[in-house]
């Protein structure tokens, strides 16, 4: 049994401790916060104990912890945790600024503990089997990906000013995707944006509308469609075409039934929010980890997967706010 202490006790914390208690291989013992009385509430329900960040990684007896704080603490967490012994999943991104998340990953390496990232959606039942049908040759060398990312309504300007922006904390999940399913990060990135959703987005110094188009060395394209604002729901797409065939992953919808009359054809629309379209995504997640734990085995996805999609976002920022074409060189970004 692997005993696990949970960093943060907020809406993301609440799903991962879900998924904990699921798994009859752990045990959540101990969960802490900030808030103190959230740490609490959500400690009663799990059947474990309220204990400041400190204390849980000061104990001996809990194996792992996994982190779901606010991002700003996310690099230090995983530094006090791997020098504590511990085994790591810490939630997206590494850090918001790339200097620092190599840094964290410096030292990770030193102590020689590895981590893993929380890029829930390759884990996804769809995108995974999307994934494999790739790697086993059925659609031939992948020549061009397009992923669509779309929420369905923008978060408040006070989560949009502490977030790091849209290409750091919302596209980088569809930069891990891309990276993930070509193998490797690209050499170079164009992004643009723009606020037309809310303004008040863009009077605080972010877009909530961009495309982000990912050059890979051998000529592979990848397109990334970013929106802020999809009112029919949280539409989430995966196209690969390849030189033999086209692989696609369609949305989850809210439920199978379709009508179809004289008048036309009327479906389901999508899932209406992340919690719902990816909680077997996080399930599975938690599964890969407990999987790696117990066989010491190495983790699915790493703090360098982490580390090359900030860079990635890093660029994608960079290209949007120089209207450039930014080259990765050497892991960074290098406006062109």
């Amino acid at each position: 049994m692997i005993k696990v202490g949970l960093l943060g006790a907020g809406r993301i914390g609440k799903v991962h401790a879900k998924s904990i208690v699921a798994d009859s291989r752990s045990q959540l013992v101990a969960v802490s916060d900030v808030n103190e009385e959230a740490a609490r509430q959500l400690a009663a329900t799990c059947g474990a104990t309220a204990k400041s960040s400190q204390e849980i990684l000061a104990d001996s007896s809990i194996d792992a912890v996994l982190i779901a704080t606010s991002t700003d603490t996310h690099s230090g967490f995983i530094e006090a945790a791997v020098a504590a012994g511990k085994a790591v999943l810490c939630e997206k991104p590494v850090d918001l600024n790339l200097e620092r998340a190599l840094a964290c990953q410096a030292l990770a390496a030193k102590a020689g503990r590895p981590v893993m990232i929380g890029f829930n959606r390759r884990f996804d039942p769809n995108f995974a089997a999307l994934k494999r049908a790739f790697d086993a040759g059925e659609i031939g060398k992948g020549e061009l990906l397009s992923v669509t990312s779309f929420d369905p309504s923008p978060p408040p300007v006070s989560y949009i000013n502490v977030s790091g922006g849209l290409f750091r904390d919302m596209a980088i999940h569809d930069f891990d995707m891309a990276c993930w399913i070509f193998g490797g990060a690209p050499a170079s990135v164009t992004a643009i944006g723009s606020s037309i959703v809310d303004p008040a987005i863009g009077a605080a110094g972010d877009v909530d509308t961009a495309v982000i188009t990912l050059h890979f060395a051998d000529g592979r394209i990848a397109v990334i469609k970013n929106s802020r604002r999809a009112v029919y729901g949280y539409d989430q797409r995966v196209e690969l075409l390849g030189a033999t065939g086209l692989l696609s992953a369609g949305n989850v919808l809210e439920n199978t039934v379709a009508k179809i009359t004289t008048a036309g054809a009327l479906s389901a629309k999508p899932e209406y929010f992340f919690l719902e379209r990816y909680m077997k995504a996080y399930e599975a997640e938690w599964r890969a980890f407990v999987d790696a734990v117990e066989a010491g085995s190495n983790y699915p996805v790493t703090l360098q997967d982490g580390v090359n999609a900030l860079a990635v976002a890093e660029a994608a920022t960079l290209s949007w706010k120089t209207g450039r074409t930014v080259q990765l060189k050497d892991g960074r970004p290098v406006a062109a």
